[in-house]
């Protein structure tokens, strides 16, 4: 998954099965041998337990920009769980590109130029629908939703807009990429006929690359800087000729898997995020490495070269733009509930005893703690520092108390010789 959305990767085998089980319910058992993007396969899943029919059928809801869907804001305690599970879900099935792919095609849909919810598009849960599904860029996503499905089963009070979104961030850090600052509380669209229509994704061979992916991301309201950064999301996943039209059968790196093996990479490391795709399409040096048109147009056109160069030389300068451009996509169109959101990733701290002392030595654990408790007394806490370094100032007036007793008392003759 990455910039040009409608030739990422799909890493799931045709004969997957995943199992996910809750406290709640029996556990979820799901199988495919069909085409992943076949309309039979999703009429198919209609009629199953893995969908809701409500979800899948065509349902007759007047659309407009007053529309009022059922609240469907997500549990804090849930997304935190769900994550873990994701976590295992990937380093089982290696299904980071597909998961990352799933999110930024529900979010790659938003129009700036489009007030209305959910008219506007955007992160809302619509692609869960057949309607969306059969979307030419889509194709192979029910495999995403095959995994994803038992998440929602199990986690019931978290968004379709949410899980899709979790899932994403997740697989990119995961992969070693960077954190991604999110926010949950995205509220689901609650039939198939609120779904965007087709053409609002990017294509990956326009006739002219750099102009189609600035009319696109420019409609998202993305810029140059984070439609380059965004494009790096291509150093995971490969690209598939039966799917998506484009790249090998296979390639040296990509005929054992992991996964199911085939398809051509973009990078030797398929699995890993770092800043290799923006290296290896500056070197050109493997002709087994996919290069797309609209790969190749970040380092022609000069707006975009300067950012591609940079991110090949610079990867904390790539991982810093990513991350704010990833988090910045998965919130278009997006309505929340609470307005403000919900941030799960927010722990406090972890107080580290040597940032309030001096010297090198570490402390033990018994001193520790009564540094945290003399700190917390007089007003700080490891969370919010106090303005001034009272710590110093303490250090500083023990060592003017000293400094002022050995002068004043040069004079006293008690003996110390003795301990």
């Amino acid at each position: 998954m990455a910039l040009t959305l409608s030739a990422a990767s799909h890493l799931v085998s045709s004969s997957t099965r995943v199992s996910l089980s809750s406290s709640s319910s029996p556990p979820v058992s799901l199988s495919s041998s069909s085409s992943p993007h076949s309309l039979s396969s999703l009429r198919s899943i209609a009629s199953s337990s893995l969908f809701p029919h409500s979800f899948l059928v065509q349902r007759k809801h007047p659309i407009n920009g007053k529309i009022s869907p059922k609240c469907a804001a997500s549990d804090a305690a849930q997304l935190r769980s769900a994550k873990e599970d994701i976590k295992v879900l990937l380093r089982t099935k290696f299904c980071h590109p597909i998961l990352v792919r799933l999110g930024w095609h529900d979010a790659g849909t938003y129009n700036k130029n489009i007030e209305d919810w959910p008219l506007r598009g955007g992160a809302n849960g619509s692609l869960r629908f057949e309607a969306e599904l059969k979307h030419a860029a889509n194709a192979g996503l029910i495999s995403a939703l095959k995994l994803i499905q038992p998440m929602k089963d199990k986690y019931p009070n978290i968004s379709y807009a949410d899980l899709f979104q979790l899932a994403s961030a997740t697989a990119i850090e995961e992969a070693g990429g960077p954190d991604i600052p999110m926010k949950y509380g995205r509220v689901d669209v609650s039939a198939p006929d609120q779904c965007p229509e087709e053409g609002r994704l990017p294509d990956a061979g326009p006739p002219s690359p750099a102009d189609h992916l600035r009319d696109v991301f420019y409609r998202m309201g993305l810029n140059d800087k984070e439609i380059v950064a965004l494009s790096g999301a291509h150093t995971l996943g490969r690209a598939r000729p039966d799917r998506s039209g484009w790249g090998k059968p296979e390639t040296k790196y990509t005929k054992t898997g992991p996964g199911e093996a085939g398809g051509q990479s973009w990078t030797v490391k398929w699995l890993k995020f770092d800043n290799s795709y923006f290296k290896d399409i500056k070197e050109k040096r493997d002709e087994d490495l996919l290069v797309l048109p609209t790969d190749a147009a970040l380092f022609e056109d000069p707006s975009f070269k300067n950012y591609a160069e940079k991110y090949a030389e610079d990867p904390a300068a790539f991982f810093k733009d990513y991350a704010e451009a990833h988090a910045k996509l998965s919130n278009l169109g997006a309505k929340f509930d609470p307005p403000e959101g919900i941030i799960i990733d927010n722990a406090p701290e972890k107080f580290v005893a040597a940032k309030y002392s001096t010297g090198k030595k570490e402390l033990s654990d018994s001193m520790k703690q009564k540094i945290r408790a003399e700190y917390e007394a007089i007003g700080g806490s490891p969370d919010k520092p106090l303005p001034t370094n009272y710590f110093l100032n303490i250090i500083i007036a023990i060592g003017v108390l000293v400094l002022l007793s050995t002068l004043f008392g040069g004079n006293n003759n008690s003996d110390f010789s003795g301990f």
